[in-house]
Formats: structure tokens, sequence, C-alpha cells
């Protein structure tokens, strides 16, 4: 067995809290790990319709930079779109590789790889994960993190 990731052992944990407290509802569960391979394929396919379609109408997304603790937030899904375009918008060719994926009832850990080249040429690649939460099988908070790279 290949070593865990400190994500991995995180996602674990957050599991076992997340099974327990959600244990009524497990039966129910309607997002797999294929479901959050779906979705990065989404977002490397830059197709925008795609990635909504994963959405619920009151989803929540918290963006990594922003001027508050949390990032920027976007509520619902027209904002939650317009967001998202900034993230197409300024890295034009942005990708998710190296992508792992834990699923706990309605509560999911992705974590990934993403690369890109920004509009004044600078490239980035950065390691970073999203917790999300579902209903329904449709995304209700997908909130980002990734490393801060220095130079």
């Amino acid at each position: 067995m290949s070593s865990w990731s400190l994500i991995g052992k995180v996602a674990v944990l957050f599991g076992a809290f997340f099974t327990l407290a959600a244990a009524p509802n497990l039966s129910a569960q309607t997002v797999t790990v294929e479901t959050l391979r779906q979705l990065v394929a989404a977002f490397n396919s830059h197709d925008l319709d795609r990635v909504m379609s994963f959405f619920a109408d009151d989803c929540v997304l918290e963006m990594p930079r922003g001027r508050d603790p949390w990032g920027t937030r976007y509520v619902g899904k027209a904002e939650v779109r317009k967001g998202l375009a900034t993230r197409f918008e300024g890295l034009p060719d942005v990708h998710y590789s190296d992508d792992e994926h834990w699923v706990f009832g309605d509560h999911a850990v992705s974590q990934w790889t993403l690369t890109g080249t920004a509009k004044d040429g600078k490239k980035i690649r950065v390691r970073g994960c999203d917790l999300l939460e579902f209903r329904n099988g449709k995304i209700i908070r997908k909130d980002s993190y990734w490393k801060i790279v220095e130079p």
C-alpha cells in the first residue's frame, strides 16, 4: 500500500466524523468518487455549462483568494457561474491533475494540482483541495484552498 498524503489522512478523519454525523442519510448517498472525477473532467474541458450542471441553485462557492479570511464568496448559481468564469478568464489554460477524492455521505474532499498560465504569462503550479457539500447529488458548497507558492 502506498503512503497516504496528509490530505488523505485528514479526509479519513473527516470521513469518520461525517459518517457518524450523517449515518441516517448514508443509504441515500448519490455522490461517488466517480462524480468528483467527472467534475474535474468538466473543469478541464473549460465547459462552464457542464461545470455548472454539478451545482444546486442555492450553491455557495468560496474561492481561495480574496479580501476576507474565507477568500471570495459567491452565493447562488448565477454568482457562482460568474466566479468560476473568472478562473477560466484569469488562467485560460487552467488544468487540474494528480487528483484524489474522498466521499463521506453528503461531504467530499478533492485534492489536486492546478496548473495554468496567467494573462501576464506567469506560470502557475499549486497543490490544492476542495471541501464539498452536496444535497440530492448537487454541490451546495465548494470551499477551495491552495498552497501559497513563494518566489
